[in-house]
C-alpha cells in the first residue's frame, strides 16, 4: 500500500517544520510515510533533518526522512508540498521597515501588506513560481500547501501558475476563535461561529452559544479595561464596523487607514509587541530566528524537552482527512469560485473548506456585510496587481499596487509613494533579479 510523501520546501525554518512534522506524526493510524526536506541553506537543512530524525525516533513510527538542497532530487512521488520559504528576509528586513518609516508609513509587522509586504512578495514570488512549476513537472499528483507570507498574493500566484490543488494555510482563524472564547469566558467547544473574508482580514460574522448571539456580550466586555487592552484595534474595529477580525491588533492596524496614519493615532491605539509596536517584526525577527535554531539544538542535545503535542495548524488536518478518510473542516485560502458573493471572482479568499478522501472542497459562504467586503476588496486589488507584476515581471504594476495600499495611501501623496517605491527598489535591487 502506498505511503504518503510530504515534502517541505524551506524546511530550514526548522521550528515551523518541526511543529508540522510533530502534527503529522501525531495522526492516529498514519504510521509510515516519507518526509522530504528541502532548503538551499545546507546548515539549516541539516538542523531540520536532525530534528526530523529525532521526532520519528520519539514517536516510534516508520517514517523515513530524506533531505536535499536540490528539490528536483526529492520531489518525485510527492503527495503534499508544504511551503515555508524565506527569500532574502534577513538582508532586507531593515529596508522593509526603515525606508517606509521615513515617509511616515509606520509598520508593526510589514511582511504581508504595505510596502514591506509588497516588496517581500516581489522578492519571494519569482522563486515561489519556479518551485510550483517544478512541482507540476515532477510531482503532478501533489497538493500544494502554502504557509509563506504574503499569503494571499503567493497563493493566488500559484493558482494562476499551475493546474494543481493549491491552498494557503494560516492559524489566525483558529487562533482568534479561541481568543474570542476567552474574552467571552465560555468553553470553546460551546461557541458556534462563521468566518470568511481574506487572509488576516476574515470576519466573524456569527458568534453564538446555543443559538444566543454573543456579540452583545462581547461588546459589553469591551468596557472592561483588562479585556480591551488585550486587543485595542480589533475591539475598535468591532465596535465601529460590526464584526471581529482574524488578525492581531498590531498586524491588522497596517491593513486599514485608520490607526497608523498619524503619530498621535499610533500612540493612542498601539501597544507593545504584536499589539502594534512600531518595527516589532524588523527589530526582533532576526533574533527570534537565531533563538529558534538554538532552541532546536538544545532539544537535540537533550537539554530541552522535545514537544510532541499536536498544534491547531491545518496542515496535518488536511493530510489526516485525505489519507485516513476522516472528514475535517478547515479555513483555507482558496480561489473565490462563488464562495463569497461580493468579493471578486478569481481572487484569493479565506473561507471554510471541507476536507475528506476526495480532497478539499470550498463551502459557499454567501455575501459579507458590505462594509467588511469593501475593506477586503481594497486589498484584493493590491493582490491582483502584485500577482500581475510577478507573472509579467513588471515593476510598474508593482508600483501601482503600492499606490493602492490603504495605509500607504492614507499617509503619502502619489509623488511620495513613487519616491518611496523607487528608494526601496534601489535598496533591495540585488534581491529582485527576476525583474532585471
Amino acid at each position: 500500500m502506498p505511503v504518503p510523501k510530504v515534502t517541505f520546501i524551506g524546511a530550514g525554518s526548522a521550528v515551523f517544520a518541526r511543529q508540522l512534522m510533530t502534527d503529522i506524526l501525531a495522526i492516529d493510524g498514519l504510521d509510515e510515510g516519507v518526509f522530504a526536506l528541502v532548503d538551499i541553506d545546507g546548515s539549516r537543512l541539516d538542523l531540520a533533518r536532525r530534528i526530523a530524525d529525532r521526532l520519528v525516533e520519539l514517536t516510534d513510527k516508520r517514517w523515513k526522512v530524506e533531505a536535499s538542497t536540490d528539490r528536483a532530487e526529492v520531489l518525485a512521488g510527492t503527495d503534499y508540498v508544504i511551503n515555508s520559504i524565506e527569500v532574502a528576509g534577513l538582508k532586507n528586513v531593515r529596508h522593509d521597515y526603515d525606508i517606509p518609516l521615513r515617509y511616515g508609513v509606520d509598520q508593526c509587522i510589514g511582511d504581508t501588506i504595505g510596502p514591506g509586504g509588497i516588496f517581500k512578495a516581489l522578492r519571494t514570488g519569482p522563486a515561489w513560481l519556479e518551485i510550483v512549476a517544478d512541482v507540476a513537472r515532477l510531482a503532478p499528483n501533489a497538493r500544494i500547501l502554502n504557509y509563506t507570507n504574503p499569503m494571499s498574493i503567493l497563493t493566488l500566484a500559484a493558482i494562476r501558475k499551475v493546474d494543481l490543488p493549491v491552498v494557503g494555510l494560516c492559524h489566525s482563524v483558529q487562533g482568534t476563535s479561541r481568543q474570542l472564547a476567552g474574552y467571552l469566558d465560555i468553553p470553546y467547544e460551546e461557541m458556534d461561529w462563521d468566518c470568511a473574508g481574506i487572509n488576516h482580514n476574515a470576519w466573524f460574522t456569527r458568534l453564538e452559544r446555543r443559538g444566543e448571539d454573543l456579540y452583545p456580550r462581547l461588546r459589553e466586555r469591551v468596557h472592561d479595561p483588562e479585556i480591551y487592552e488585550q486587543d485595542p484595534v480589533r475591539f475598535e474595529v468591532m465596535l465601529h464596523l460590526g464584526a471581529f477580525v482574524t488578525e492581531s491588533s498590531g498586524h491588522f492596524s497596517e491593513y486599514v487607514p485608520y490607526f497608523r496614519k498619524r503619530p498621535d493615532l499610533v500612540q493612542r491605539y498601539a501597544r507593545a509587541g504584536y499589539l502594534g509596536e512600531s518595527g516589532f517584526y524588523a527589530n526582533n525577527w532576526p533574533r527570534w530566528r537565531r533563538e529558534n535554531d538554538e532552541s532546536i539544538e538544545a532539544m537535540l542535545r537533550g537539554e530541552k524537552e522535545v514537544p510532541l503535542t499536536r498544534s491547531f495548524e491545518y496542515g496535518a488536518d488536511i493530510i489526516e482527512a485525505i489519507e485516513c478518510r476522516r472528514k475535517k473542516s478547515i479555513h483555507g485560502n482558496v480561489l473565490n469560485n462563488g464562495a463569497i458573493d461580493n468579493l471578486p471572482g478569481g481572487g484569493c479568499v479565506e473561507v471554510e473548506c471541507v476536507v475528506d478522501g476526495s480532497g478539499i472542497a470550498t463551502k459557499r459562504f454567501g455575501p459579507l456585510p458590505e462594509q467588511l467586503a469593501a475593506l477586503n476588496r481594497a486589498h484584493m486589488a493590491v493582490h491582483e496587481l502584485v500577482v500581475e507584476a510577478l507573472l509579467k515581471r513588471d515593476r510598474s504594476t508593482a508600483k501601482y499596487a503600492l499606490m493602492l495600499d490603504p495605509l500607504t495611501a492614507a499617509v503619502c501623496s502619489p509623488e511620495e509613494i513613487d519616491r518611496l517605491f523607487e528608494e526601496m527598489w534601489a535598496a533591495e535591487k540585488e534581491s529582485l533579479p527576476a525583474f532585471d
